[in-house]
């Protein structure tokens, strides 16, 4: 595993670097230069990123926020204290834990673990709503070339979506293809969609 520690104070990381003494198979990356700090990231390829910011300006805190934007791994982000815009500010930006007055060394490990199942269920989310949206664009591309074949060919409803489903089964591929061809047919003819 490999873990990116983002601090601009060489003691506060290495606290988090004790924390993570005991993590078996564990490669620690220590970045303690703002600027850069995404082509960083990008170059280490970490697993998870943790970031110490002590007491932020809101100008730091929305650089870092576009670093937790920019990459998509699990973050925890510890903080001394913080305001209601900030921990708001940090869900939008995708960070998976924000610590408020919380750096010790037997924290980092359960906090690294929340960070990580907090992320992977978001994803989890994040996979489910995309398959959602595109199982509704399918449906609705069936929908409108039903229509179209209806308008054009005088079926009803059950007999274009059944010419639809025969003709899919018969090229071996998938009746939401096979609607898709309909409407860019229909399109391509300069007909009514």
């Amino acid at each position: 595993m490999r873990i990116a520690i983002i601090d601009e104070s060489a003691a506060r990381a290495s606290v988090i670097q004790e924390g993570l003494a005991a993590v078996a198979d564990c490669e620690l990356f220590v970045v303690t230069e703002r600027r850069g700090l995404v082509a960083r990231i990008g170059e280490i390829a970490p697993d998870i990123v943790l970031m110490d910011l002590g007491n932020p300006s809101r100008d730091v805190l929305e650089e870092y926020f576009a670093v937790s934007r920019a990459v998509a791994r699990p973050i925890a982000m510890f903080v001394d204290e913080s305001d209601d815009e900030s921990i708001a500010a940090s869900i939008e930006a995708g960070v998976s834990a924000y610590v408020v007055d919380g750096l010790a060394a037997h924290r980092i490990r359960p906090l690294l673990d929340l960070a990580v199942r907090r992320f992977n269920a978001f994803s989890r989310l994040q996979t489910d709503l995309a398959d959602a949206r595109g199982r509704l664009a399918e449906r609705e591309t069936i929908d409108k070339a039903k229509r179209i074949l209806m308008n054009t060919r005088g079926l009803p409803e059950h007999e274009a979506y059944a010419e639809m489903r025969n003709h899919a089964m018969q090229s071996g591929k998938r009746i939401a293809d096979i609607a898709e061809a309909v409407v860019t047919a229909q399109s391509l003819l300069g007909g009514t969609r």
